[in-house]
């Protein structure tokens, strides 16, 4: 699977608070989350974002809470991909549970900058800079986390593996 957007550049510590305010979790609707998310950090972000761009963050991307609303806000508003140097372990296991990809690597992270053009290859985990033209090699999933992505997050996962019975 290959993706390509521009990148919206964040810094380290960005935690679920930012990504969806706290005062937006009685909302439930993806789309309704998508135009909150980043407000208190980036009140432009959502004008800004278009589908398939990329979000790029330093150290420690989405810590704090557990709640699920912040990587659907975040895959709702149109974002393909987040990479980072690191995530919290909560966080990253709510996107790939919705199917939004994190990719850690730490050189991307530092170097890539706001407005660059991506092109991440998911099936190798090649991250291209295009408008830098230098190339950068993400951690790659285990095969059954990408089978996740893959299929758009765990519950249509589960659903494929089950050969799409009916629950007993």
């Amino acid at each position: 699977m290959k993706l390509k957007g521009k990148v919206h550049k964040f810094g380290a510590n960005v935690d679920t608070d930012a990504i969806i305010p706290a005062r937006y979790l009685n909302i439930s609707e993806p789309e309704k989350l998508a135009k909150q998310c980043m407000e208190d950090i980036a009140p432009e972000f959502i004008t800004k974002v278009t589908p398939g761009d990329i979000i790029v963050a330093t150290a420690n991307f989405g810590y704090g809470s557990s709640r699920e609303h912040a990587p659907l806000a975040i895959k709702a508003c149109g974002i393909s991909c987040v990479i980072a140097q690191s995530f919290a372990r909560i966080f990253f296991r709510n996107a790939i549970n919705i199917g939004l990809p994190l990719l850690e690597c730490a050189e991307a992270a530092n170097e890539i900058e706001d407005g660059d053009i991506l092109e991440v290859d998911l099936s190798s985990w090649e991250i291209k800079n295009i408008s830098k033209h230098k190339t950068f090699m993400a951690n790659p999933y285990p095969e059954f986390m990408m089978g996740i992505i893959n299929a758009g997050g765990l519950i249509e996962y589960t659903k494929k593996r089950r050969g799409n019975s009916p629950s007993p």
